[in-house]
């Protein structure tokens, strides 16, 4: 089967995948997933923009550092991966997240601005006033996980198909493959909290989408949050709530989701 990410490489301890033409667009995924989880979403993309999407760190065929797990660590990684990458162009590219990877992608325009273009968060954790900076927990491994793990490959796609009636078809095996990925040693490891997002928004300038769906479904933000990302963003920030959508938007509602990240795409880039 032809995949939009094709070519693969790796930059020091990280695993990517991208399409050949120069990347315009970065793709971090959500916990437990991986790259190839990205593939329907960078097929959509990628008959007008170039598409990176990296393996986190402990996730896919990524290695994991012996040190604190975390957006920091997770926006390091993707520094170093476009500081490696020579087609990236002098404004940066424009970063697109989920969950964990929203996390690290707001990290990164914090921290690195200059590899920042604009900024697409697909439900990210909120995070909560007053967390200590820098402070670290220990985590253990949901009981979904270790499940899924104790199934073999079919047996955890036919789960995900039953528990995901709305996904389509091409999203269960790239989901169900990572989860055999995932490096379990990241539960020994110390773990960040997730920032405050309002608080770290009032630190970003560039361009931010927020995407989330309905927190009854399992979105992770409700509409006060969005309201308080909105008034304290540094520069321009729009809200798409997905309606129908939970935490996995893209997954619930693709089409929905692509018209949101298209549209904002095509104010933002160069394509």
């Amino acid at each position: 089967m032809s995949t939009a990410l094709s070519e693969r490489g790796r930059t020091g301890h990280i695993a990517w995948a991208r399409t050949i033409e120069r990347p315009d667009v970065l793709l971090l995924h959500g916990f437990t997933d991986a790259a190839a989880c990205w593939e329907p979403v960078a097929s959509a993309l990628a008959d007008r923009w170039g598409v990176l999407a990296t393996d986190a760190r402990g996730h896919g065929e990524s290695g994991l550092p012996e040190e604190p797990f975390g957006r920091m660590a997770h926006a390091r990684d993707a520094a170093l991966v476009l500081d490696a990458e020579p087609g990236v162009g002098p404004d940066g590219v424009i970063v697109v997240g989920h969950s964990m990877g929203a996390g690290a992608a707001a990290a990164l325009a914090q921290s690195r601005p200059d590899l920042v273009r604009a900024l697409v968060l697909e439900d990210p954790p909120p995070g909560q006033p007053r967390q200590a900076s820098g402070e670290a927990r220990t985590r253990t491994m949901p009981e979904w996980l270790r499940a899924a793990r104790d199934r073999d490959l079919a047996e955890r796609i036919a789960r995900c198909r039953t528990d995901n009636p709305d996904w389509s078809e091409d999203e269960f095996e790239p989901w169900a493959r990572s989860k055999e990925q995932f490096d379990t040693h990241v539960f020994d490891l110390p773990s960040e909290y997730p920032a405050y997002l309002p608080e770290v928004l009032a630190k970003v300038a560039c361009p931010v989408l927020l995407i989330h769906g309905d927190t009854d479904r399992g979105s992770l933000i409700p509409p006060q949050t969005a309201a308080a990302c909105a008034m304290a963003a540094a520069g321009d920030f729009e809200v798409a709530r997905i309606d129908g959508a939970g935490h996995s938007v893209r997954r619930d509602r693709r089409g929905p989701y692509l018209a949101a990240l298209t549209g904002f795409l095509e104010r933002h880039s160069h394509a």
